[in-house]
């Protein structure tokens, strides 16, 4: 039986549009969820963009009339997260990312350091597609020299018209490969980002649903979270997983105009 649910949690590729396709199921489900005015927010792990690039995307290509208060990025939860990690620490970060990732910082308070000079108290990683051999030297030494060492999000790859091309996973595990060390991980399938997110929708986490494509990102970090999912089968999954498998979504559709917002 349908729970029903205060707010939503919402992946995008694959489970709102895939790649450049439209998924015109996904849209007229993001319509009635609109209409209905319960809360809901796009929570990605994409680092690069602004919210408001996200939500101009959304409805000039796809049709949704959303607005980037409803964008919740992996940048935005790293922000602050280290935010109130910091406690009494300076608010100093050295960064391998793109502007998305680098004014989210910048926006609660963060200042970045040019290099590892600087001591600075977190050192970030997110993907960055014109990333140096010097940007990952002066992550190296920030690390080794007692910086805190933070990934976005550790998606292996990110699919695209050329292929599967590198994500943000491979930019953090050179740094870790280097370093020997472990970073705090923010991104989904983390939970991190999903208490980031609820503290952002101001709603308990029994009475939020997650709703994406991918078992291993979306899914699992539901579960990691103690919250209830929704898998469609748009995406990257094509099949419901069998009841003794490791990841189990809460529900599973074979798109999202199967699912009723009421129960």
């Amino acid at each position: 039986m349908m729970k029903r649910y205060s707010g939503y949690f919402i992946d995008l590729d694959g489970t709102i549009y895939q790649g450049t396709k439209e998924i015109k199921t996904a849209q007229t489900f993001m319509q009635r969820l609109i209409d209905s005015e319960i809360p809901y927010l796009f929570v990605t792990n994409n680092s690069t963009r602004s919210p408001e690039d996200v939500a101009e995307n959304l409805r000039a290509h796809h049709h949704i009339a959303t607005t980037a208060a409803h964008v919740y990025t992996t940048a935005l939860a790293t922000a602050d997260y280290l935010r109130r990690l910091a406690a009494d620490k300076p608010l100093t970060a050295y960064v391998i990312g793109e502007r998305g990732l680098q004014d989210a910082l910048r926006n609660v308070g963060f200042a970045l350091v040019a290099d590892a000079s600087f001591a600075p108290t977190f050192t970030v990683v997110g993907l960055d597609r014109e990333v140096t051999y010097e940007k990952f030297v002066q992550a190296v030494l920030a690390i080794q020299h007692g910086s805190q060492f933070v990934g976005t999000n550790l998606d292996t790859n990110i699919p695209n018209q050329r292929g599967m091309l590198p994500g943000a996973g491979a930019v953090v595990d050179f740094v870790r490969y280097a370093t020997g060390k472990k970073p705090i991980t923010i991104g989904k399938p983390a939970k991190i980002i999903m208490n980031e997110a609820l503290n952002r929708i101001q709603l308990p986490r029994e009475d939020v649903l997650m709703i994406g494509d991918n078992l291993h990102t979306d899914i699992m970090a539901a579960k990691n979270a103690n919250m209830d999912s929704l898998l469609t089968l748009t995406g990257l999954t094509k099949q419901a997983p069998a009841g003794d498998a490791d990841i189990v979504p809460t529900y599973v559709v074979s798109d999202l105009t199967k699912w009723r917002l009421h129960g």
